[in-house]
């Protein structure tokens, strides 16, 4: 199964609200999903962002592939931070 970190759609019409899911990469972008990692809400100035970085490493440890936009949203977050300095906490 090829798994994806995505942004999924909630909100109103007109006043977005994502959550950050990992899903299937074959399910509908806001159809079922594995697991809620957290959420972007571009709507508040400045942009809200807040993601659970220890499940977000577990999967991408697991082989989840994260969109461009979620991976911007990582980075952001400092989640690509995390796994590097577990990599060399490992080595050493």
């Amino acid at each position: 199964m090829a798994v994806k970190i995505r942004l999924r759609r909630m909100g109103a019409k007109k006043r977005p609200f994502y959550r950050v899911v990992v899903a299937d990469s074959r399910a509908a972008r806001d159809g079922r999903f594995i697991e809620t990692l957290g959420y972007f809400n571009p709507c508040v100035e400045p942009s809200e962002v807040k993601i659970d970085g220890e499940r977000a490493v577990y999967w991408l440890k697991c082989g989840a592939q994260p969109t461009d936009t979620a991976q911007a949203l990582l980075k952001k977050q400092g989640v690509y931070d995390l796994i590097a300095g577990a990599a060399t906490a490992a080595a050493e």
